[in-house]
Formats: structure tokens, sequence, C-alpha cells
């Protein structure tokens, strides 16, 4: 980020009320010399008014030192100028403290009230010298010359130090303003990339929550198949070799069902580690946009293009539980339908996922599969009964994580459909989801 602004949001460095030190020689140096001026003015003033002559410069050098504070009370240097000048004294001061009342930020009528008051005393003051060496026949121009001598002396030292300094600080307020949205702007884009970084990490976190409910879903519904044929293999072995070697073929398939179903997600996710290292070395912003994006679109995608299962495997499904050795019955209601690939999806592993849990805690439990299929939803239930034997709810060794039912209710929910579980009165336990057609 730039670091604009910051060396103007900083303290004074200078004395006083100075903000630095080169302002504080500046107007030192010009009310130095507006001292000289003042003092050497004093000489003829003196002179004029009867008084010493050490009076008299004396008088004009705290005039003209006056110039010192123009920073901080340019008004006060701008009577003091008009108040000395029928002594015909001041014209630096004078100028110098117009122009830095009209780059103050001080009320546009006092700036004008003080520029006319400094115009006409100026004009005033110029009239009468010059009227005065007329009739002394120091000039013999004609009257004419008198009042165009005394508009033009006043507007010449009043009218540019006025509009110059009006302009420098209308440039400095433009200046300010300029900074100032500079500044707004840099806040702006910063809090934008920590939005961009927050959405961000909440969409990796949205990811890895939908790989792990993925994988979960697939990969435990096919090695704890793989679990129960295999405990069914190891009690018939000796007694029926061919139903053995059935169980044997079937845990051999359902393996490389599940290694092919690994393998295709962790190769999503290379894929996405090697598109995520590449724009890793770009633009920071950049690459947060476009990974955000690319994560929060790549699970609509998936789901969209319909790669995933569908209602029409339901049968296949069943059929591998009832392979495994449990009795399981499907009831559809309804006229069946094509769905959304998501609805059809969700649907799925609703399903797949409580046979599972069959699977693990109600191991040989009856099991009743239902699908529903109405005017604006669908409607699943999957009940088993008790188990036959009270120890035979873990038989096969199971290990259980307690993340089946977390996930079917996040996938439920994210469609905004209803999830219910829970025991039934006979013993048993019942999985319930309406998921809206649309």
């Amino acid at each position: 980020m730039t670091t604009t602004g910051e060396e103007h949001t900083g303290g004074p460095t200078g004395p006083w009320w100075w903000a630095r030190w080169r302002s504080a020689v500046l107007d030192g140096s010009l009310a130095l010399v507006s001292a000289v001026e003042c003092g050497a003015e004093g000489v003829p003033f003196a002179r004029d008014a009867g008084i010493p002559v050490f009076l008299g410069v004396l008088f004009g050098v705290i005039a003209g030192s006056v110039l010192l504070v123009r920073r901080k009370w340019p008004i006060a240097v701008v009577l003091v100028a008009i108040a000395i000048t029928p002594a015909e004294m001041g014209f630096l001061m004078g100028i110098v403290g117009l122009y830095t009342l009209a780059s103050c930020e001080l009320p546009r009528r006092v700036i004008g009230a003080l520029a006319g008051m400094t115009l006409l005393g100026t004009m005033i003051v110029t009239f009468v010298r010059v009227r005065q060496s007329t009739a002394r026949g120091d000039l013999t121009l004609g009257d004419w010359f008198v009042p165009f001598a005394a508009v033009t002396t006043s507007l010449g030292l009043t009218a540019p130090p006025l509009l110059f300094g009006l302009y420098v600080g209308a440039r400095r307020r433009l200046m300010e303003s300029l900074r100032e949205r500079a500044d707004s702007l840099e806040r702006e884009l910063q809090l934008l990339a920590e939005r961009a970084e927050e959405r961000a990490e909440w969409a990796r976190g949205e990811e890895r929550t939908r790989i792990a409910r993925e994988m979960h879903d697939v990969v435990a519904h096919r090695v704890s198949l793989m679990v129960v044929h295999a405990a069914a293999l190891q009690a018939v072995a000796r007694k029926d070799p061919d139903k053995a070697v059935r169980n044997a073929a079937l845990v051999g398939d359902m393996g490389r069902q599940a290694l092919t179903e690994l393998r295709e997600m962790l190769g999503v996710l290379r894929a996405g580690e090697d598109v995520v290292g590449r724009r890793g070395a770009g633009v920071p912003l950049a690459a947060v946009r476009e990974a955000a994006a690319a994560a929060a679109s790549r699970a609509v995608d998936e789901t969209v293009s319909g790669d995933g299962p569908c209602l029409s495997e339901l049968d296949e499904l069943i059929g591998q539980s009832a392979a495994a050795g449990m009795v399981v019955e499907l009831s559809v209601m309804g006229e069946a339908r094509s769905y959304a690939a998501q609805v059809e999806q969700t649907a799925y592993r609703v399903v797949q996922e409580a046979l599972t849990n069959v699977h693990k805690h109600a191991a040989g439990a009856k099991t009743h599969v239902r699908l529903a299929h109405r005017v604006s939803e669908i409607a699943m239930q999957v009940e088993n009964e008790a188990p036959p034997e009270p120890g035979s709810a873990s038989a096969a060794g199971l290990p259980s994580g307690g993340n089946g039912l977390v996930g079917m209710r996040e996938r439920v929910a994210a469609l905004g459909g209803v999830f219910v579980s829970g025991p039934t009165d006979a013993g048993g336990f019942r999985v319930s989801a309406v998921i809206p057609a649309v």
C-alpha cells in the first residue's frame, strides 16, 4: 500500500505556530525586510510629523515586524498595514498581509471587507499625495492625473496579491480535498482487500467442508460394505465356498470403486492446488479475488454438471446393501420425474449415508427406504428396525466418526430443505428429509 497523506497527518515540526522550519525562516526574513523598509520610511514620516527621527524609525521597525505573525493573525497584519498607510509605510507588509489573508480559511466577507478597506485607504492616501505634488508644481500633467494615479496605484497594490492569494487558497483546498480522497480510496481498497481475503478464506472453508462430506459419503459407504462382506466372507469361507467367492468378488469390485472415486477427488484437489500456486505469484488482491471466485463456483459447477449420482441409481445402491446381507425394501410414491442434478445428488447421498449408518450401528436390521415424489418437493425416509441381536450392532467392528448425520443435515439445509433424524419407539432409527424440487 502507498503512504499517501502520512506527512500531512503528523504533528508540526517547526517552532511555535509554524508547521515547518522553512516557513518560520521565510516569515522571519519577510519581517526583517519589512522592518528595514518601514524603519527607512519612518525618517520622512518623523520629519513631516515633527517628531524625533529615532522615534519614527522605531515606530517603523515595530510596525514592520508585525509581518512575523502573518500566518497566525493575518487580520491583525492587514489592519496594521491599513493603519500605517497614511504614513506611507508598509508597502511590503500590505502586499504580503493581503495575500496571506486571501489564502487563509476565512469567510469571504471578512476578506472582502479588509481588501476594500486596503483599497480605499491606499486610494485616499495616493489621491492626497498626488494632489499635494500637483499643487506644489512638482507634477504638471493636469487634474485628470490625480484620480487616475489614485485608482491605478490602489488597484495595483491591492488586486494582484488578493487574486493570487485567492488562487493559492483555492489550490491548497483542492489539493487537500484530493489528498483526503486518495486516503479515503486507500482505506476503501484496504477494506476491500480484507473482505476479499475473508471471502476467500470462507470459500476455502466451504470447499474443504464439501470435499470432506463427499469423501465421507462416498468412500465411507464403499469401505463399510467391504468390511461387511469381509466379515461374511470370513464366516462362510469353509462352509460355503461358492458364496465366499461371490463375497470376495464383491469386496474387490467395491474396493476398486472406492479407489476410483478417491483418486478422482484427490485429482480435483491437486489440480486446484496447482492453480492456486500459479496464481500466488501474481498480484495478491487479484489472486485472492480469483481464488475466492473459483472456490465459490467450483462446487456449483461440479454439481450442475450432472457427473454425480442420481435417483435412478438407487436400485443399484440398495442392491449392494442387500448383497451385503441387509434386508432392505424400497417403496416409491408419486410419479417419478427428473430433478436438478444437485437435488438428485443430495437425495441419493442422504439414502446412501443412512444405509451406511444401518450397516455400522444396526447390522442385520430390516430397513425400509421410502421415496415420495410430490408437486414441489421430494421426500425420502430411511427407517430401520431394531437389530435382531443386541450384540450385532457392531458385529463388523465398523468405526464411526459422528459426521454422517451432520453431513446429511448440511446437504439438505444448503438446498432449503428440512432434515429430521432420531430413534423410533420400536428401538430402531429413522432419517427423514424433504428437499424442494426447484
